[in-house]
């Protein structure tokens, strides 16, 4: 069982449904990894990304990572049990020699090549990745229905209230009934302006959340939490620095509805300060921890395992991401729901192409893998690879 080439190339990816709308210059990796493995004839293919958010991480994959497992024996990659490649061993193999801490960037490099093993994988067991998964860790297989919110809500540059008003309402007619916007780039009277004329839209606060993106500094975020204490959304997001713990402990004190913090932590020691010093309260925050960005599923599972020997319930992790592949992790693991870019981040974002969503819920494709297959303008760019 070898992994016997794997291709990378960068994607831009825009905030927007207009990828002509300024938006950062943000990146992703794709990755194809190739097995020695055939089904109907054709070599296994496992694709993975860098999730989004992050930026690309092509030389750490070509240079670091990839030659790693290309170099690795079938002893190294072969699982015990059956006749498959062990996503558990793959991971080990990449993270051969590599020091604690100093997480940076290189955990975005693994989640990107993880996911695609365990797509691989999956694929090779000819099933979709929530029911491999969910075997594999002797959890129910059964289909779920995975509670969904719509996200997005970025500033427009220009008629910025009535653009916004547009695109929640076309989350609500897909059949979404919770959203989430951004908050934090603005002065705080327009980030109040824009919740309200979302709250319009809505039956109540608690299917409105919001994101500052980490970008309030302290004082900031005090003084704006003290106006979102009264609204009683569904979640508050970001709202100060990721690694500052005092203020965040200070926010929970004063903030009775739920918090969301977790999705610019990395590792399972950040996990651990987040829950020793964030004064976060497990019957009503919300974890938002990126799997691909955590070195992947494999190292994902490590950090679900540390939160809840610390108290939490998996109700409580709703992973960032807003793609198929939370999706399927979501289903799997029986978390609290999952994040979906309908519109944001194309061709990434958003759920495979004739899925359905009915009250908020879906559930994942029954394609083999993550089912990226079954999402066409995603497909073709791994195809190009």
């Amino acid at each position: 069982m070898r992994i016997v080439d794997i291709r990378e190339g960068s994607l831009p990816i825009s905030r927007y449904a207009d990828p002509g709308i300024p938006s950062g210059g943000l990146t992703t990796s794709l990755v194809a990894v190739v097995t020695d493995q055939y089904r109907d004839r054709r070599p296994v293919i496992g694709y993975g990304f860098a999730s989004i958010g992050r930026f690309a991480q092509g030389g750490l994959i070509r240079e670091r990572f990839a030659p790693r497992l290309l170099s690795a024996t079938d002893a190294d990659l072969h699982a015990v049990a059956d006749d498959n490649i062990d996503p558990l061993r793959c991971w080990h193999v990449m993270m051969r020699d590599e020091k604690p801490g100093g997480h940076g960037e290189r955990c975005v490099a693994v989640g990107a090549l993880d996911m695609a093993i365990w797509d691989a994988a999956a694929k090779i067991a000819g099933q979709p990745l929530y029911r491999f998964l969910a075997a594999r860790l002797g959890r129910d297989t059964e289909t779920p229905q995975v509670s969904l919110y719509a996200s997005g809500g970025y500033p427009y540059p220009v008629d910025d209230l009535a653009q916004l008003g547009a695109e929640i309402r076309r989350f609500l007619d897909q059949g979404y009934r919770r959203v989430k916007i951004k908050i934090g780039s603005a002065p705080p009277d327009q980030d109040l302006r824009r919740i309200d004329t979302v709250l319009k839209l809505l039956p109540s606060a608690d299917c409105l959340a919001v994101d500052a993106m980490n970008r309030y500094d302290a004082a900031t975020a005090l003084a704006m939490t003290r106006h979102l204490a009264s609204l009683d959304l569904m979640w508050s997001e970001d709202l100060c620095d990721p690694l500052d713990f005092s203020t965040l402990s200070e926010l929970a004190r004063i903030h009775p509805a739920p918090l969301a913090a977790g999705e610019a932590l990395f590792s399972r020691a950040e996990t651990a300060l987040l829950l020793r010093h964030g004064g976060l309260r497990p019957d009503r925050d919300i974890l938002l921890f990126d799997p691909a960005h955590c070195y992947g599923l494999t190292h994902y599972l490590q950090i679900i395992e540390t939160c809840e020997i610390a108290g939490w319930a998996r109700r409580a992790f709703w992973p960032h991401g807003g793609h198929l592949f939370s999706l399927h992790l979501a289903a799997a693991l029986s978390l609290g729901g999952s994040e979906v870019n309908p519109a944001a981040f194309q061709p990434i974002g958003g759920l495979a192409d004739h899925a359905i969503v009915l009250d908020g819920q879906a559930v994942p494709p029954e394609l083999p893998g993550i089912g990226i297959e079954g999402r066409a303008s995603f497909a073709r760019l791994f195809a190009d690879l």
